[in-house]
């Protein structure tokens, strides 16, 4: 009854919302050349997407600084030019390098978001900043949720741009290969949005309240073509790669000398149909994948990590959203990667191959499959494994979905080493999710119930959620509660904590004052509690101030009010101290504030504190990160973070530092060099880890990573400061062919 009650809401949430007249877009005559001058007869021709609206620090009103956008196409590109005018003739625009897939409300750029299913849920984006510098991402959930835009996706595609003192214009081409959609459409989905240092104002081609994100998806305008759009021909993308690595273990005493290993392997890509895309793997190697910035745990809890690696990235969303934040039956990095504790990075598990089969199969239906086999590991004590998803979703109402997953986890390999599937060794999910998105992005929720199976069958293994947001330009109201069983198992999933009953109700309103340096204000309350079958065993009481600059700098202030009931015993500093006894409960409090500058300046700076009881004791801390722009080529930057917990004896207090300096020097668009330390007292760590990264063409590239973990620092006389861990040096080159 309860689950019927939440569902009621979700499914009348839908309202309709109309839109402004859309682009009309006409087959080029002629030869349309990427170099960032508007001289073609075709551009002269062709629509203009131009009055663009403020986004910020208004959004009722015209943009300061206008841009137009033109759009023509031929049997293989979709092509766009955009001219943006500026406030002064003689300016400097900000780029944080020159390096792909820059992002933030500083950078200059231009984007084009693409919806071509016509859904308002999923869509590609397409920029490009003054420099000529490119990105591009994958939009999921219509766009209305922080991580919803994911700039790891990466393809190919053309651009360039240039310079004119009062404008300055981005010239593309994006191959129909590149995109997903259907053949015989005569109509997509589609808006630009601008962002301008010298003003700091956001603007849109389709207005966009300011209280929603600027890649929302509830709010596009539609692509009309001039003819139905034909099969874009065979679409298949062979990427290769060989790697050397060479690898030392100093703290494995059997392993007297570095290991030299070469890797061969790769994937392909093939359009089974325009919006279906069948990834196949032989043998990856993610060593290419930069490493985890490391954290201070001062959690009971495992910590998320997101993926990055480019064969799970596509239609990410389709596998990786099922769920709830604390309880999704499928997180892709339990396959293929370990977590090395002792040095807080990762380790590879071997994959022999795997495929992964998804898109769209028309404007409703979306279907993913994806099996994998990966190779046992008798360091870790891994056993060789089968992993196997499936998942439909079905678009309903205006904006929204329902979707199934089943996940599938099987040992394949016996104490012998044969390979064979042992059906009494298994971990399986079976789930479905609604997810809600009303037409006019004001209301969002999701409910799910999901059923885990093993082979001990018992009670409890389930999960269930309910959540509903609702936002206006003031206001804004969030209820959400997750159920999670005693013996609900997702060994493929990220399940924290298992045997809770947690809620979460959340209220903020905002305020928006005539002023030039306050842009919005308000107050953000929100409470969250664990519970069992027998006991509350957490509470946190939230109170905010949320302030937003018209210079888009921000400063938050909050009080936390919290209590804990430990059912295990828990060492607070993490630091295998002595732990409080299971079964205590403590109150304590802290006062927090973030601070965010105005990244547009060369300086800028983020921080973070906070100080007040922690369980029977104290804790202060102060954390950030600080980077100077060298423009255009390149950043230094440190992200700090110190804890000082003080706990009565016979409980151990410590000062917990973790210092991790920056250097990203871009020389050109195509060559990158990124060397970063991380020094981690917490798990007595320093990690060294530098990359050199040439991009001879389009998505091939050339690595050259080196890789060093080293134990704390030695007060001892007569002993080196640095104690070496593990040591890697890894050589690899990619090629992307289309054929």
């Amino acid at each position: 009854m309860r689950i019927l009650l939440f569902l009621l809401p979700l499914a009348i949430a839908h309202i309709t919302s109309a839109q402004d007249d859309g682009y009309q877009i006409k087959r080029a005559k002629g030869e349309i050349k990427i170099d960032g001058i508007i001289d073609e007869e075709d551009w002269a021709s062709a629509d203009v997407a131009g009055d663009f609206m403020q986004y910020f620090p208004a959004d009722s009103v015209k943009a300061e600084v206008q841009s137009e956008v033109r759009m023509t196409y031929d049997d293989n590109f979709l092509y766009f030019v955009a001219k943006m005018y500026n406030r002064s003739a003689d300016r400097e625009y900000v780029t944080p390098s020159l390096r792909r897939d820059y992002r933030g409300e500083a950078n200059d750029g231009i984007t084009l978001v693409i919806d071509p299913f016509l859904d308002n849920t999923n869509a590609f984006q397409f920029g490009v900043n003054p420099f000529g510098v490119q990105r591009e991402g994958l939009i999921a959930n219509g766009g209305q949720r922080p991580g919803d835009l994911s700039l790891s996706w990466d393809n190919k595609w053309y651009s360039e741009a240039k310079q004119y003192g009062d404008y300055w214009v981005a010239e593309g081409a994006i191959p129909f290969k590149t995109l997903r959609y259907n053949e015989g459409l005569d109509q997509w989905n589609i808006n630009f949005y601008r962002i301008d240092s010298e003003t700091g104002e956001r603007s849109t081609w389709t207005p966009i309240g300011r209280n929603f994100r600027i890649i929302s998806l509830a709010f596009v305008r539609p692509l009309y073509w001039d003819e139905p759009l034909k099969k874009p021909g065979p679409n298949i993308s062979l990427i290769p790669y060989v790697a050397g690595v060479s690898t030392r273990d100093f703290e494995d005493e059997t392993q007297t000398s570095t290991i030299y290993d070469l890797q061969v392997g790769g994937d392909a890509k093939i359009a089974v149909t325009p919006g279906l895309n069948l990834d196949v793997t032989i043998n990856p190697d993610f060593s290419q994948v930069e490493v985890d910035q490391q954290v201070t745990n001062l959690d009971r809890f495992e910590i998320f990590f997101p993926e990055r690696r480019q064969f799970f990235l596509e239609n990410a969303d389709l596998f990786s959203d099922f769920g709830h934040p604390i309880a999704r039956p499928f997180f892709s990095r339990r396959i293929g990667v370990a977590r090395d504790e002792s040095t807080g990075q990762n380790i590879q598990n071997t994959i022999p191959a795997g495929i992964r089969l998804s898109g769209k199969l028309d404007n409703n239906w979306r279907i993913g499959l994806l099996n994998m086999q990966a190779a046992k590991d008798e360091e870790i004590d891994l056993p060789s494994t089968n992993y196997t998803v499936a998942v439909v979703q079905r678009k309903v109402f205006a904006r929204s979905n329902v979707g199934m997953i089943f996940v599938n986890k099987q040992s394949t390999q016996d104490s012998t080493g044969e390979f064979t599937i042992k059906p009494e060794t298994f971990n399986r999910v079976l789930g479905v999710d609604y997810n809600l998105a009303s037409a006019d992005g004001k209301w969002s929720g999701k409910a799910f119930y999901h059923r885990s199976f093993d082979e001990n069958n018992e009670d409890g293994q389930y999960s269930h959620s309910a959540f509903l947001d609702y936002q206006s330009l003031n206001l804004r109201f969030n209820w959400a509660h997750v159920f999670v069983g005693e013996n609900f198992e997702a060994e493929t999933g990220f399940v924290p904590r298992t045997g809770i009953y947690r809620i979460n109700p959340e209220l903020g309103y905002f305020f928006y004052p005539q002023s030039n340096w306050v842009n919005n204000i308000g107050p953000v309350t929100d409470i969250e509690i664990f519970w069992n079958n027998e006991r509350m065993t957490d509470l946190r009481y939230t109170v905010n101030l949320n302030s937003n600059f018209q210079n888009t700098s921000r400063f938050n202030l909050t009080f936390n009010r919290l209590y804990t009931y430990l059912l295990d015993e828990f060492d607070p500093t993490n630091t295998d101290g002595e732990a409080l006894a299971a079964d205590t409960d403590y109150d304590y409090y802290n006062i927090e504030f973030r601070y965010s500058s105005d990244f547009r300046r060369r300086l800028g700076y983020t921080l973070r504190g906070s100080t007040g009881t922690y369980f029977n004791g104290d804790r202060s801390n102060i954390e950030g990160e600080i980077s100077y722009r060298a423009q255009p080529y390149g950043s230094i930057g440190m992200n700090f973070n110190f804890n000082r917990i003080t706990l009565p004896e016979p409980y151990s207090s410590a000062d917990l530092f973790l210092i991790g300096p920056r250097f990203d020097l871009t020389m050109t668009k195509s060559l990158f060099f990124t060397t970063f330390v991380q020094y981690n007292s917490q798990i007595e760590n320093v990690n060294i880890n530098a990359r050199l990264q040439w991009r001879f063409k389009p998505v091939s590239d050339l690595f050259i990573v080196y890789t060093d973990n080293y134990g704390t620092l030695n007060e001892e006389p007569n002993t080196p400061l640095l104690t070496p861990k593990n040591r890697a040096l890894v050589f690899k080159l990619t090629y992307w062919l289309n054929l």
